[in-house]
């Protein structure tokens, strides 16, 4: 029990150095061999993190913990247009913070009757950029960081040799902080907007009265959720896996009640997966999994931005959001046991990015927009209980090209750039 509570204390610690999105804000895999994968795990376990993607995974690990934590360093730039008061049209970039650390944990203990438990504590998603100078404001540095973490108890039963079925509580705990968003007051509820305002420098009709949507400090909230998972060993060689996870409803950020939709409300989205694991050899498994990522359900996430305050205001309760799309999250991994003691990983994850070309100018605080990605990694026995895990993820650069048109969200941004790296440790202990 206390070595749960010390992971919990480690895991929240740590939040607030993590920050990262590779399949739109969530991170591509739990736990540093999954991540090692292209972060496939949805039918295939061999420690507690497998859990955090289908909780029915959990019969398949060994008893014992594991301690993780990786190191992402993101490259975000964009480029402004001439359309922009203060800044040339040039390349801008988001790195005044550029290195996050991201602490994981799990736990495992396999009890009768088929049934077994387990604690998984990790960063499900995030993202932060800081530009170092205004970007929309006059005066204020334009910075924002988004961190999710999630905490979540696991049972699993085995209803035979073939079939196990699972379920998590996610207890899941977020913060927000942004800045230097000055201009975005003009697109709040108590903004004035009339094409009688409309004059030199002052292309969108704003009449004035809006307020600040930004520089509120942290806010957190709390929310509570559900993941139900399954596998099955349809033959020696062959396993399939699948899970479920409704949409998390989140307390609300009401300090930034007049950036996000539905007065502060940011809800996790509904995720589902089907995930399979073929025994090609007694050494070497391959893995395959498909993602649904339903970030368009959520308002924040999903509704579309544009310039014409008219329509929709920052923070209503069908406000503005980021015109993020649904993704389909494509996983391939393969794992080979070199020998008694070695065991070698490498994946490829892909999922198109979820912006669209005419929503870039609110996306400068999330420009999610890496596609593919290839990973590798390795697992080393230090003796009969512990081994030592490592993985290494790259994000190709990508970009997302915007054509700049007063009635869109593409009017300041004229291009978005991602890339990322991520090197990840983990040590494992069995009972």
């Amino acid at each position: 029990m206390k070595l749960k509570k010390i992971a919990v204390l480690i895991a929240i610690a740590g939040l607030s150095g993590s920050a990262f999105a590779t399949n739109g804000y969530f991170g591509h895999g739990v736990g540093v061999k999954a991540k090692a994968m292209g972060g496939a795990s949805i039918a295939y376990a061999e420690d507690g993190f497998g859990m955090a993607a289908n909780p029915a995974t959990l019969s398949m690990a060994q008893n014992g913990f594991s301690l993780g934590a990786s190191l992402f360093v993101p490259d975000r730039n964009l480029n402004t247009s001439a359309n922009h008061p203060t800044l040339p049209s040039t390349s801008q970039d988001a790195n005044e913070e550029s290195m996050f650390i991201i602490p994981e944990f799990a736990y495992v203990r396999h009890g009768g009757n088929g049934l077994s438990y387990g604690l998984v504590v990790y960063g499900n998603g995030g993202m932060n950029v800081d530009y170092g100078k205004p970007m929309y404001d006059n005066t204020r540095d334009t910075h924002a960081t988004l961190e999710q973490l999630f905490i979540a108890p696991t049972i699993s039963w085995k209803l035979n040799e073939q079939h196990t079925v699972g379920a998590s509580l996610n207890v899941v705990y977020q913060t927000f902080e942004a800045g230097g968003l000055g201009w975005f007051g003009q697109y709040t509820r108590p903004a004035t907007f009339n094409v009688a305002c409309a004059g030199p420098g002052n292309p969108f009709n704003y009449c004035g009265d809006g307020v600040n949507p930004g520089n509120q400090g942290k806010d957190s909230a709390w929310g509570l959720g559900l993941k139900l998972g399954w596998t099955g060993k349809l033959t020696k060689d062959f396993t399939m896996g699948a899970f479920y996870q409704p949409k998390t409803h989140m307390g609300k950020f009401s300090d930034y009640k007049n950036l996000f939709a539905e007065n502060g409300k940011f809800d996790t989205p509904e995720s589902y997966g089907l995930g399979m694991a073929f025994a090609a050899t007694p050494s070497t498994t391959i893995l395959f999994d498909i993602v649904q990522i339903n970030y368009n359900d959520i308002k924040s996430l999903g509704n579309p931005n544009n310039h014409n305050a008219l329509n929709t205001k920052l923070g209503a309760s069908d406000g503005k959001g980021f015109g993020w799309d649904d993704m389909t999250v494509y996983k391939l991994g393969i794992s080979h046991q070199l020998n008694d003691k070695t065991t070698l990983r490498a994946g490829y994850n892909y999922s198109q990015q979820p912006i669209a070309k005419d929503q870039l100018d609110f996306n400068l605080l999330a420009p999610a927009v890496v596609e593919h990605h290839l990973t590798m990694g390795f697992t080393y026995k230090l003796d009969g209980k512990s081994e030592i895990s490592g993985h290494y993820m790259h994000a190709f650069n990508n970009d997302v090209k915007g054509t700049p048109t007063a009635m869109t969200g593409t009017y300041y941004i004229q291009k978005l750039e991602m890339s990322q790296d991520e090197l990840g440790v983990q040590y494992s202990w069995r009972f």
